[in-house]
C-alpha cells in the first residue's frame, strides 16, 4: 500500500525575481524624496529671500535640530548673530522678534535637509536589508546619497563665507549649493522614472536626434539653474529691471559686460553679465523647447509628444514668471507680493527641471521605432 499512498512534501515559497519593473514601493519612496527636496529649494529660496540664511552662525548636524527653548537661549543666539557683519552693516535695529522670524526660517531650511537624509537613508537600508532593491539600482541610489551628503557640507561652506568680512554668502557657493540640490532632485526623478512596469514611447524617425536634443535641454537647464544662483547671491535681478532691453539695448557694451579684471570674474562677479547671461540662456532654452515640440509632433506619438507639449509649456510659464519678477519690483508689488513672485519663478524653475528630467530619460530608455 505505501508503493501508491503518497503524502505531499512542502514545497519552497516562490520567490520573486526583484527587477526594476516591480520595484513599485522604491519608485514610490524616491518620489517622496523628490517631493521634500522640491519643498527644501523652495524653502531655501524663501531663506535667501529673506535674508535669514546667516541666522544660525553655527553648525550642529545633530544637537541644531532644536530651536532654542527659553528665553535665555534666544538671547544667546541672538548675541552670536550681532558679532557677524550682517548684523551690524544691515540689520543693526533688528530686535529679538525680527531675528526670531529670521532664526524660523533658516532653521526650518535644515531641519527639511536633516529630514530628507532620514527619509532616504532608512529606506534605502531596509530596502537593501530585504533585498528588494534591483543589483543596477544599487551603485544609482549609493550616488544621490553621497549627493546628499556632499550637499550638507556645502550648505556649511556657503553659511561660513557670509560669516566673516561679508555680509552675504559667496554667490559661487550659493549656485553650487542650488545645483547639487538640482542633480539630487534630477536623479531622483530619473531613477524612479524607470521603475514600474515599462511604457514605450513611440518615434516614427529622429529618435536619436529627439533624445539628443531633449538631453541638450536637460543639460542647458542645468546650466541655467547655476546662473539663477549667481543672479540670486549677486542680487542681480535689481538692476536693469526692463525687458527686452537692459538700459535701452539688448547686448550691453562690451566695456560694461567686461568690466572687471581678469575678464573671467565677470562671469560670476558681474551683475549685469550675469544677468545678460540668465537672459540669453532661458531664449537659448525657449528655442531648445520650441524645435524639440515641432519635431516630437512631427515625428512622435503618445508620451514622448505629449511630454513635449509639457516641457514647452513649463518653459513658457517660467519664462513668463521670470520677466514678472524682473520688471515688478516697485510699489504696488513690492515686498510681499514679488517675494510671491520671485518663489514662484524658483518653483516652476525646479518644475520645468523635473518635466526636462522625465521627457529626457523617455527618450534615452523608452523610445521605440514604430
Amino acid at each position: 500500500m505505501e508503493d501508491w499512498l503518497h503524502f505531499p512534501h512542502p514545497v519552497p515559497a516562490i520567490r520573486h525575481h526583484v527587477n526594476e519593473e516591480n520595484a513599485i514601493a522604491v519608485r514610490n519612496w524616491l518620489w517622496v524624496v523628490a517631493a521634500l527636496v522640491f519643498l527644501m529649494v523652495v524653502v531655501g529660496g524663501a531663506t535667501r529671500l529673506t535674508e535669514s540664511g546667516l541666522s544660525i552662525v553655527q553648525w550642529k548636524p545633530v544637537t541644531g535640530a532644536l530651536p532654542p527653548l527659553s528665553q535665555q537661549e534666544w538671547q544667546d543666539a541672538f548675541e552670536e548673530y550681532k558679532q557677524i557683519p550682517q548684523y551690524k552693516e544691515l540689520f543693526p535695529d533688528m530686535d529679538l522678534a525680527g531675528f526670531k522670524y529670521i532664526y524660523a526660517w533658516e532653521w526650518a531650511h535644515r531641519l527639511l535637509g536633516r529630514l530628507i537624509g532620514v527619509v532616504f537613508a532608512v529606506p534605502l537600508i531596509w530596502f537593501w536589508a530585504r533585498g528588494q532593491l534591483p543589483r543596477s539600482l544599487k551603485p544609482k541610489l549609493l550616488g544621490i546619497l553621497a549627493l546628499g551628503a556632499l550637499q550638507g557640507g556645502v550648505g556649511w561652506w556657503m553659511v561660513a563665507s557670509g560669516l566673516v568680512n561679508r555680509i552675504e554668502v559667496a554667490q559661487e557657493r550659493l549656485a553650487i549649493h542650488l545645483l547639487i540640490a538640482a542633480l539630487i532632485f534630477s536623479a531622483c526623478l530619473w531613477v524612479a522614472g524607470g521603475l514600474g512596469p515599462r511604457a514605450v514611447s513611440l518615434v516614427h524617425e529622429g529618435a536619436g536626434r529627439l533624445k539628443a536634443v531633449a538631453l541638450t535641454i536637460l543639460a542647458v537647464v542645468f546650466l541655467q539653474i547655476f546662473v539663477g544662483g549667481l543672479v540670486a547671491g549677486l542680487r542681480a535681478g535689481l538692476i536693469d529691471n526692463t525687458w527686452p532691453l537692459m538700459d535701452g539695448v539688448f547686448i550691453p557694451p562690451a566695456d560694461v559686460l567686461w568690466r572687471l579684471d581678469p575678464v573671467w570674474t565677470n562671469l560670476v562677479d558681474n551683475p549685469v553679465t550675469v544677468q545678460f547671461f540668465h537672459r540669453m540662456i532661458a531664449y537659448l532654452i525657449f528655442t531648445l523647447a520650441l524645435g524639440h515640440l515641432i519635431d516630437a509632433w512631427m515625428n512622435a506619438e503618445g508620451r514622448a509628444r505629449r511630454g513635449a507639449g509639457i516641457v514647452f509649456g513649463h518653459v513658457l510659464m517660467q519664462i513668463a514668471l521670470g520677466i514678472a519678477t524682473l520688471v515688478l519690483v516697485e510699489p504696488p508689488f513690492a515686498g510681499a507680493p514679488h517675494l510671491g513672485l520671485a518663489l514662484a519663478h524658483q518653483a516652476i524653475g525646479m518644475a520645468v527641471l523635473a518635466v526636462v528630467t522625465l521627457q529626457a530619460r523617455r527618450l534615452a530608455r523608452d523610445a521605440v521605432m514604430h
